[in-house]
């Protein structure tokens, strides 16, 4: 008897990074068939417009595209926890702030409170990072969450070596490839992959 593969559910936290989120909303439309998707919003996602587009433009159309309501506040992130009906939560992008905050126990967003219920279910949390200090100020703060059990990084690299020494950028394409082996246990590989185009 063939037994079908069990439809996960994944958290996708989406943070200010405005550059990368035409990006995000490809890689959630292409995993969309495969995966369950839960939208998690940061406050400046829902009301910042930028040269990038509307924030109302683009909730909506994270919403359409995933056939779930976002998540917007703490108290809507908590039952994540309690409830467990994730099996994995991403952070993408993960801009340097929210990087910086998650290192250090910071709850003060739908985001962070997600990650944090999410962990103290001990299932995978990846991050995605987008920002231009993470390799400036937020390295630490990249090293320390590479230690840190149950948490996954989608492979990286510079994205502008030559005017922006500091800046890294996930490479969101990876997304489903390091879903995969982090519900394995292990962290895709390499990490630190060629400069971004």
């Amino acid at each position: 008897m063939n037994e079908e593969k069990k439809i996960l559910n994944i958290g996708f936290a989406i943070t200010g990074s405005f550059c990368t989120h035409a990006k995000i909303k490809k890689v959630i439309s292409d995993m969309k068939d495969n995966y369950n998707i839960f939208p998690v919003f940061s406050p400046n996602v829902c009301s910042l417009d930028s040269r990038f587009g509307k924030a109302s433009d683009f909730i909506t159309d994270i919403e359409n595209i995933t056939g779930n309501k976002g998540i917007y506040t703490i108290p809507e992130a908590e039952p994540i926890g309690p409830k467990k009906f994730l099996d994995v939560l991403v952070i993408a992008p993960c801009t340097g702030n929210t990087l910086a905050k998650l290192a250090n126990g910071i709850t003060d967003s739908a985001v962070l409170m997600a990650a944090k219920a999410h962990l103290r279910n001990e299932l995978p949390l990846i991050i995605s990072v987008s920002t231009n200090d993470a390799m400036g100020i937020n390295f630490r703060n990249l090293g320390m969450l590479f230690n840190m059990k149950n948490i996954y990084f989608v492979p990286f690299g510079q994205d502008d070596y030559k005017k922006k020494h500091n800046s890294l950028v996930a490479h969101v394409e990876l997304l489903p490839d390091t879903i995969e082996e982090a519900l394995q246990g292990k962290q895709l590989q390499p990490v630190i992959q060629a400069p971004m185009c």
